[in-house]
């Protein structure tokens, strides 16, 4: 190939490299930008990109790998250190990300001032949150607030790291400041709103009602809105009226997304021919021996947070939240896969004790130090059957729930991100069912593998279930598992404020206040097999 001379031709090869990149063509995008840096291993920019191209084909260590020869380039470039530290999240190395996180925020310290630059400061707390350290995360948010008090994305972003932490009331003086700051902050008025429970003397609903009848709104200020005033309908026990807006709100959403249930449905059919009998049999039991973690799995808005903070409130164990270690072992374990299908194939020819020493490593590059660890992502249920075989010590508790308050809950919640089955109760029905399919299918090749608990039974007898599950993760019982609410840790779920409160009833069939709403759902489930 003819040598790249000229710098109008590498500015024109590399925006080429970059419009290729956004179009998803990765391959061609990948093979102009290593033909860029073997001619000019001086260009920054090409070791950047390339490392975006490693990590969109869950080439992890390839990720790590350009940020670093970035970095030969230019060792204090911030943009290159922070990508730096992604790339060490991405690979699992949450401790090497923490040093360079605390140096970085160190080094940024110039000029005689106290404090790095707010934006910066709004980059390591970003960097912070994806590590779980959510107190070195508010502390940076706290700071970019001081220095530029009047800035509402400070506000906001300060108050979603207050919630963490457990500060209620604070927060929502917060999202209060941000609104009058932009009262188009839309996500703030959903985000108040799940905060606590609202009355009849205090409730946002005229003020919510108000900027909902506003001129020009974008579909997701609408959909925001919406749900924030579905909430707060619900809370003064308005149901007909909070489900009128729950579903103007749900139904908008989707109408906004691509998603397709049954490529989901196809997925996990696929899980389950692949994971079968078969497979058990020949893949043996060749993992990897440490009964570090505890995985907590189930459906979201089953009870898995509740679980999580009974179980953290034991003196050897510590919960590190919804983290997605074991997704990003895998990927990095099976390489690029071209889709889903292709991924499940090739996960059943993994080295599976490689596979769980990554993943453990990951848990213990938290710094934590306690003997167990909680990994309470709801959707490793769908990796059962490796976790079986990558990790010979894990726990598993699995958290159901009745299956119309189940999928009401995920109905009702505007997640952040995933979960889209969650915003149109036919697809709820077809997920809803396809999940049972599949816990059924690991109840089968995986017997007495993992360990069911029914969230109604916990809420009816909280001390024998809780017992139970401190059994079942072999350790003694301690009394200060019954006081959850008291657990200090961080929480950063869709639950934050509900596991800050003592176990109460009031969440039990909350169907049933919806119940001609959800009738073409129960049909659904019934006809699908469910018992209700």
């Amino acid at each position: 190939m003819t040598r790249i001379e000229s710098q109008e031709e590498i500015r024109r090869m590399f925006q080429q490299a970059e419009r290729l990149f956004r179009e998803r063509r990765l391959a061609e995008a990948e093979q102009l930008c290593r033909d860029l840096v073997t001619d000019h291993p001086e260009l920054l920019e090409g070791w950047m990109l390339l490392g975006r191209i490693c990590q969109s084909k869950a080439d992890f260590s390839g990720m790590l790998e350009m940020a670093r020869r970035a970095l030969m380039l230019n060792p204090g470039h911030p943009t290159v250190r922070l990508q730096e530290i992604d790339a060490l999240i991405h690979c699992g190395r949450i401790d090497a990300a923490l040093e360079c996180l605390e140096r970085l925020e160190k080094e940024s310290l110039s000029g005689g001032k106290d404090v790095p630059p707010p934006m910066m400061l709004q980059h390591l707390a970003e960097f912070y949150t994806m590590c779980h350290a959510y107190e070195k995360a508010e502390s940076c948010y706290r700071r970019a607030v001081e220095a530029e008090p009047d800035n509402a994305k400070f506000l906001y972003n300060l108050a979603s790291a207050v919630i963490a932490v457990g500060r209620m009331e604070e927060a929502e003086q917060l999202l209060n400041r941000v609104l009058r700051l932009n009262p188009r902050d839309y996500d703030a008025y959903y985000n108040r709103s799940t905060l606590r429970r609202q009355t009849a003397d205090n409730n946002h609903v005229a003020e919510i009602r108000a900027a909902l009848g506003a001129e020009n709104l974008l579909p997701m200020a609408e959909v925001q809105l919406c749900y924030a005033l579905a909430k707060e309908l619900e809370d003064l026990g308005k149901y007909e009226d909070s489900f009128h807006y729950l579903k103007r709100g749900a139904d908008l959403r989707r109408q906004h997304m691509s998603y397709k249930v049954e490529e989901d449905v196809e997925t996990i059919n696929h899980i389950m021919d692949c994971f079968d009998d078969a497979f058990f049999a020949r893949s043996g039991s060749a993992g990897h021996s440490d009964d570090t973690p505890i995985f907590i799995i189930g459906l979201p808005r089953s009870g898995t947070t509740l679980v999580d903070r009974i179980l953290s409130s034991h003196s050897d164990v510590e919960s590190l939240g919804e983290v997605n270690h074991f997704a990003l072992a895998l990927m990095q374990a099976a390489g690029p896969a071209r889709n889903k299908r292709e991924l499940v194939e090739k996960s059943t020819e993994l080295d599976f004790a490689e596979l769980g020493r990554q993943y453990c490593d990951s848990l213990r590059g938290h710094g934590r130090a306690a003997p167990h660890l909680i990994d309470k992502t709801p959707m490793n249920f769908l990796y059962v059957g490796l976790i079986a075989r990558a990790l010979l010590g894990a726990k598993v508790i699995h958290l159901q729930r009745h299956p119309l308050d189940s999928c009401y809950a995920m109905y009702k919640t505007l997640f952040r991100m995933g979960y889209p089955f969650s915003y149109d109760l036919a697809d709820l029905g077809r997920y809803y069912l396809t999940y049972a399919k599949l816990m059924d299918h690991w109840r089968r090749v995986l017997p007495d593998f993992f360990l069911d608990v029914a969230y109604e039974d916990l809420v009816d007898d909280q001390e024998g279930v809780s017992r139970r599950i401190i059994e079942f993760c072999g350790l003694d019982w301690q009394p200060q598992c019954l006081e959850f609410y008291r657990n200090m840790s961080p929480s950063a779920t869709a639950s934050a404020a509900q596991v800050r409160k003592p176990i109460y009833k009031t969440s039990l069939a909350r169907w049933r206040s919806y119940e001609k709403q959800l009738a073409p759902l129960k049909e659904q489930l019934e006809q699908g097999g469910i018992r209700l």
